[in-house]
């Protein structure tokens, strides 16, 4: 099986390599392993879909 490193990962995506390690580190990229200091993702993995919240429902108003 061949792996592709975040920086890789992050190129064929089109997202940051913060965000990639945030999405390692959740568990949302299926079958991708911590070597050392380094992620390791499969090179057939597909994007995670993107859950964080757009709308601005949940932010928090100052309620006067």
């Amino acid at each position: 099986m061949e792996y592709l490193s975040i920086r890789q990962a992050a190129d064929k995506w089109g997202i940051s390599i913060r965000r990639i390690q945030v999405l390692c580190a959740e568990g949302r990229i299926p079958g991708a392993m911590k070597i050392g200091s380094y992620w390791a993702i499969p090179a057939d993995a597909e994007k995670p879909d993107d859950q964080r919240v757009k709308s601005g429902k949940y932010i928090k108003t100052k309620e006067q």
